[in-house]
């Protein structure tokens, strides 16, 4: 009898694979730069972009960029992308405040931006205390590079199941692509738990624990 009460509290295992981000090998320099604690008691926070210390990679023409404040904020934030081969940003705009806490998610295609190939593009989130003194800014940036898709990369992805898609895109060294598949799969499953311990995890493998998971 005691086995006829245990089988019906079992649960089955989750078919969900851990992502494990594998950083590429070759890469152009730079990576996640600022952030940190900033403040006073009255406006203290943790400002992050959700990047690898090395520049990221996508082969996504346009894809989305992810950051973090830690506490709700009214002071006014920036988001800009820059091209190294000009001085004029490639994006520059405004978030309307006051912003929540959390994770928040800037699509490139909102604004008509996309990526050529093979270029070492720079993006920062500026929270501005003091527009008269941009000194003061916190700032928190990182580097993307777009690379073209290898045809058995395509093949594999256009077979894979959506949950697959982080692992695939994590193993190939794609980190914007890994995050973005992780986090749809959280915004179509806003309360699965599971999903939010693999994207914490995925962010503590680019030496990112402090992003708490709401």
């Amino acid at each position: 009898m005691s086995q006829e009460k245990k089988e019906p509290d079992k649960k089955p295992a989750t078919t969900a694979v851990m992502p494990v981000y594998r950083p590429p090998i070759r890469g152009a320099p730079g990576g996640r730069v600022g952030g940190g604690t900033r403040g006073t008691a009255l406006e203290l926070f943790v400002l992050s972009v959700l990047a690898p210390d090395h520049s990221g990679l996508t082969a996504s023409e346009q894809p989305s960029l992810y950051w973090y404040i830690s506490a709700p904020t009214a002071l006014p934030v920036e988001l800009t992308v820059m091209d190294p081969g000009t001085t004029q940003p490639l994006l520059e705009i405004s978030v309307a405040a006051p912003i929540e806490a959390g994770i928040h998610r800037l699509r490139l295609s909102d604004h008509g931006v996309r990526l050529a190939p093979g270029v070492p593009y720079r993006w920062y989130v500026a929270v501005v205390p003091d527009p008269g003194r941009r000194s003061r800014d916190i700032l928190a940036g990182g580097a993307i590079q777009r690379v073209n898709q290898s045809p058995e990369m395509v093949a594999r992805l256009g077979q894979a199941r959506r949950e697959e898609l982080p692992s695939i895109y994590a193993e190939a060294g794609l980190w914007y692509d890994a995050l973005t598949s992780m986090s749809e799969l959280i915004e179509s499953a806003p309360d699965d738990a599971a999903l939010r311990r693999q994207r914490a995890a995925l962010l503590t493998q680019i030496g990112l624990p402090i992003i708490a998971e709401r």
